[in-house]
């Protein structure tokens, strides 16, 4: 017999609070693989990772510059980082393909990819979607970096506002404070995402605010993924790791969550260690959750607001 739900799936999905073997990115993917089987041993269809999971979010280091210059030695710590970098495709992405294909999961993780349509120079700040076969079925490039991070991560476009229809909801999201620009945020509203994702590097008691405030404005599930990570965890070779003597030993502590389409928290915030959030998302409460609010329906003002996104990929050399 049907019921009013039927055609509403619940969806187990898993929020990895981990951090990486950090600036080594074979270990790293091993890593990932590895957490990704055990969420999927604990029924999770859908799993998702920080930002940076791969190689690294290099907190803490200044990479050498300063204004008006650069150190050779923070030249070597972004060779490192670079050399450690995700091309895709790759032995790395066909590694994380497999083991989504394997677990029988969507696969959402953070990864520092190293451009390969120009001479691989630029580093993007990237989620990568693979889904249950081990296709990659999508990427988003963060928009804009912040503060430091424009010295490491070139700026994403358009093209890559994904959000995917799949059979256990639409899933799309941003990466960190592009959370705090409402324009991406509509953009991808627009498109529906019913399960937003939202890795992050921030930690901060503001950032759960955060998570609820686009649960309910969205009317969407969130996932808010950060990871943990201690200064120990840093590799002693790394040239510039000197630069953290004056950092505390814990340098993230975590604050990952899930939260309904109203503002509720189902999971978490989980502080100082790593692990995993789980949840079950009743896909009917989006649905619900629209009945006194839809930010680009009813509740949306097209005759004295509108957005245009321009989603076409942007190169800096055309060849025709």
């Amino acid at each position: 017999m049907m019921t009013a739900n039927d055609h509403f799936p619940t969806v187990k999905v898993a929020v990895i609070q981990a951090a990486p073997v950090l600036f080594d990115r074979e270990a790293s993917v091993d890593k990932a693989c590895q957490l990704t089987h055990e969420a999927a041993a604990q029924g999770a269809q859908l799993v998702l990772f920080p930002e940076a999971f791969i190689p690294a979010y290099p907190r803490g280091l200044s990479f050498g510059a300063v204004v008006g210059s650069r150190s050779a030695q923070g030249r070597r710590t972004w060779q490192r980082y670079w050399a450690n970098a995700v091309d895709v495709p790759s032995p790395a992405t066909v590694a994380l393909g497999d083991a989504a294909r394997q677990a029988g999961v969507f696969l959402a993780i953070g990864v520092i990819e190293r451009d390969g349509d120009s001479s691989g120079g630029t580093l993007y700040c990237t989620v990568l979607y693979f889904g249950p076969t081990g296709q990659l079925l999508g990427k988003h490039r963060k928009l804009k970096p912040t503060a430091s991070e424009r010295l490491i991560w070139g700026e994403g476009d358009g093209s890559t506002l994904t959000v995917l229809d799949t059979e256990v909801g639409k899933i799309g999201g941003l990466i960190c404070w592009e959370n705090y620009m409402p324009l991406a945020r509509m953009a991808l509203y627009g498109k529906g995402v019913e399960i937003y994702l939202a890795p992050t590097a921030d930690s901060r008691d503001t950032w759960q605010a955060t998570m609820q405030h686009i649960a309910c404005e969205g009317r969407c599930f969130v996932l808010g993924c950060n990871q943990y990570v201690t200064k120990s965890m840093y590799p002693a070779d790394l040239p510039g790791v000197e630069e953290l003597a004056d950092q505390p030993e814990e340098m993230c502590r975590g604050g990952s969550v899930i939260v309904s389409p109203l503002g509720k928290v189902l999971a978490g915030p989980l502080y100082d260690q790593e692990g995993i959030l789980y949840a079950e998302l009743d896909m009917a409460e989006v649905a619900q959750s629209k009945f006194d609010f839809d930010v680009t329906g009813h509740y949306a003002r097209p005759d004295v607001f509108q957005l245009v996104v321009n989603e076409q990929p942007v190169s800096s050399v055309t060849f025709r």
